[in-house]
């Protein structure tokens, strides 16, 4: 049987910057993935949150969530609609039961999700929740977890302490990646942003660098049993 994986992203298109060139080429390898989005986007850009004068944005949003993830072969994409960039006003409970429910539904061997020392407090609480839903308990199906980073947010936090220890070479998958994130056009902006096709570009080859390799996405593993 295939394993089976589980992207847990904050908002819409932290899937694609953070882990969408290794979860393209673990799909060509035979593996099911399956991403939840727990965050509504758009709504932290005004003084106040106006979900009802921003449903034509939302709905735009929600076709390029799911154009991105058909675009690597991602079997089922969840959303949820938790308040942009104020998960902290959500009782934590509330998020750790959404990615409960989710995960009992996938039964994945492996999830992906945020570094806890990013700069947005929706990647720190998503991390925190991720952590909370897999406790590791006797019957706990998640096996291996690994942290992300994402552009704008991950090297913006001071001081810098994301320290990956697991690579994946993305050479044969980065353009998918590339392809992915020029869905999502309403996130797009232009470079010398990070959260650009140039920055996503830059930082995998830079990744790469490191460890010998023309393209790279770097995670920091949190838990792993073999």
């Amino acid at each position: 049987m295939s394993k089976k994986i589980l992207i847990v992203a904050a908002h819409p298109d932290d899937e694609v910057l953070g882990c969408f060139g290794t979860v393209a080429r673990l799909i060509q390898e035979g593996y099911g993935a399956y991403t939840l989005i727990l965050g509504e986007g758009k709504t932290s850009r005004d003084e106040e949150r106006q979900v009802e004068n921003k449903k034509d944005e939302i709905t735009v949003l929600n076709d390029e969530i799911h154009n991105a993830n058909n675009t690597i072969g991602i079997k089922k994409v969840f959303v949820e609609s938790f308040p942009d960039n104020r998960f902290d006003s959500v009782d934590l409970l509330d998020i750790i039961k959404v990615i409960s429910k989710v995960k009992d539904e996938v039964k994945p061997d492996i999830i992906f999700t945020h570094y806890e020392h990013d700069l947005n407090i929706d990647h720190q609480i998503t991390y925190k929740a991720v952590v909370t839903a897999t406790r590791p308990m006797r019957d706990e199906c998640v096996k291996e977890i690994y942290s992300f980073e994402i552009l704008s947010s991950t090297e913006w936090n001071y001081p810098i302490s994301f320290s990956p220890d697991t690579y994946y070479n993305i050479s044969n998958t980065l353009d998918l990646k590339i392809k992915a994130m020029k869905e999502y056009a309403s996130e797009l902006c232009a470079y010398p942003h990070p959260r650009s096709l140039e920055g996503i570009d830059l930082n995998a080859k830079y990744q790469g660098m490191r460890v010998g390799k023309k393209a790279v996405e770097a995670f920091k593993s949190i838990r792993v049993l073999r």
